[in-house]
């Protein structure tokens, strides 16, 4: 078993402080990898906090994980020790269902395997996350992190960027296409940088302009306020795709009124209450209103591989893990701009003490 340093939640709603824990030694299929960074998602409180249910006590949070391999199993074959590798949401599925055998794991029909709060397919084994020194994860998930994105600034690809690179993915974006994005936080961002990457003419939909400058300086062409009387008749049927990713409560019919005939709303963010929709607000129009998760592996690698050659990466601000609570209250405040990286450095050192 190999001895991990880590910062935990101890309880629900208890502040993070150093825990230690045992994981598996390196088996011949898995790797080894000493964590150099982990970027602090939104979902790291929710979970903390069990916001959603279901937590899982002592809980290591961390799922934008990005570090170098010191050791691989006899039969792994994707990776060798120096390389760079990360860690998403996820470390291991059935790999047998309809899902995972179409690279589909994130759906995988006995449920994932997630990063932390959760447990290994064995439903036993707790998973621990990336606020940690080092992580045993089978080869199967694990990405290759091109050299040439810089490791910290790479680190929230792993959850935020495949967040949105997907639906742009799946839903086509492309040059020319009008794309609205709703929120500029740290997933909003990423879907700024990612769509104009593409070429697309992207809208930023806020509720303040506070945001503006950066918004533009990101990609954006447009940025409005939703909060502006008539803005919803102004910006009606506008856009090809929107990417939605408030989870605060929010209308949104008026959000579908901006969409083109055939254009797609996608939800990324998770309000706490049901929102009503009106089916007028979908047949008029012939609208789809869908959902959208993370990726699977495959799409996850093409992801980082597709930052790599258009050089995108995530507004980052980078903290000691001593830092980590004060990080979270900044967070909800929306003290960010716009996305917390923690340097494993200073737990590393730390834990030497």
């Amino acid at each position: 078993m190999l001895k991990t340093h880590a910062y935990a939640a101890a309880s629900v709603g208890a502040p993070l402080a150093p825990f230690t824990f045992e994981q598996r030694d390196v088996g011949p299929h898995d790797v080894l990898i000493d964590i150099l960074y982990c970027g602090v998602c939104h979902s790291d409180i929710h979970q903390a906090r069990d916001e959603w249910g279901g937590a899982i006590f002592p809980m290591v949070p961390g799922h934008e994980i990005v570090g170098r391999i010191t050791r691989v199993g006899a039969h792994v074959t994707k990776f060798k020790v120096g390389d760079m590798a990360g860690v998403g949401c996820m470390v291991d599925s059935c790999r047998e269902c309809a899902p995972c055998r179409e690279d589909m794991e994130q759906c995988c029909e006995k449920g994932m395997a997630g990063t932390y709060n959760s447990t290994l397919m064995d439903r036993k084994t707790p998973t621990y996350g990336g606020y940690s020194t080092q992580l045993v994860v089978t080869e199967r998930f694990a990405l290759k992190v091109p050299e040439g994105l810089d490791p910290a600034a790479a680190a929230p690809l792993l959850c935020a960027g495949i967040t949105t690179y997907s639906p742009l993915r799946q839903w086509n974006c492309k040059a020319g296409d009008r794309v609205a994005v709703v929120g500029l936080g740290g997933l909003g961002h990423m879907a700024v940088k990612l769509a104009a990457s593409m070429g697309a003419e992207v809208t930023v939909l806020s509720t303040s302009r506070d945001k503006e400058a950066d918004a533009r300086r990101l990609g954006a062409k447009g940025f409005e306020v939703t909060k502006e009387e008539g803005i919803f008749d102004k910006l009606a049927g506008r856009f090809d795709l929107i990417i939605d990713t408030i989870s605060a409560p929010h209308d949104y019919n008026q959000y579908l009124k901006t969409l083109r005939p055939r254009g797609t709303m996608v939800l990324l963010g998770v309000p706490p209450k049901p929102t009503s929709v009106a089916a007028f607000s979908l047949i008029g129009g012939n609208k789809r209103l869908v959902g959208s998760m993370i990726g699977g592996i495959a799409e996850t690698q093409e992801m980082l591989d597709y930052c790599a050659s258009k050089g995108v990466v995530s507004d980052i601000e980078v903290i000691p893990v001593q830092q980590i609570n004060e990080a979270y209250e900044r967070m909800m405040k929306g003290d960010v701009r716009y996305r917390f990286v923690i340097d494993i450095a200073s737990l590393k050192s730390a834990a030497a003490r």
